[in-house]
């Protein structure tokens, strides 16, 4: 059973003990319907895009200056971390191709299968 048949259910159900009530109940049961309806919000629609700068504009009135700041150290804090992960990396190789082109390698070094682990085992830390 899903969740619309069951709503159906209740819904009929509902209808039949609407009968059953008084009158005076079941006028003050279509007045709190009315109000309720009446004071329902109607849904606005516009674009993804300005709900997402409403949002936006909602959360920056509600910032205090440590947060501003507390999320840009962490964002300087990331981008400084990448820019050395990525310093680490291009050392590394700097030091494996300057290897290749000095020719202190072997010849056999070049068809071994364990060439990779090699050039890590040289490779100064």
């Amino acid at each position: 059973m899903n969740e619309q048949h069951f709503a159906y259910k209740i819904r009929q159900h509902l209808n039949r003990g609407l009968h059953e009530l008084p009158g005076d109940t079941r006028s003050r049961l279509e007045d709190g319907r009315r109000l309720a309806l009446a004071r329902q919000k109607v849904a606005v629609r516009h674009g993804v895009l300005a709900g997402v700068a409403g949002f936006l504009q909602q959360q920056a009135d509600h910032l205090r200056l440590r947060q501003v700041a507390l999320v840009l150290l962490v964002v300087l804090g990331l981008g400084t971390y990448t820019v050395w992960h990525a310093e680490q990396s291009i050392s590394e190789l700097e030091v494996i191709d300057s290897a290749l082109l000095s020719d202190e390698l072997p010849v056999a070094a070049f068809t071994d299968k364990g060439f990779a682990a090699w050039l890590k085992s040289a490779a100064p830390q």
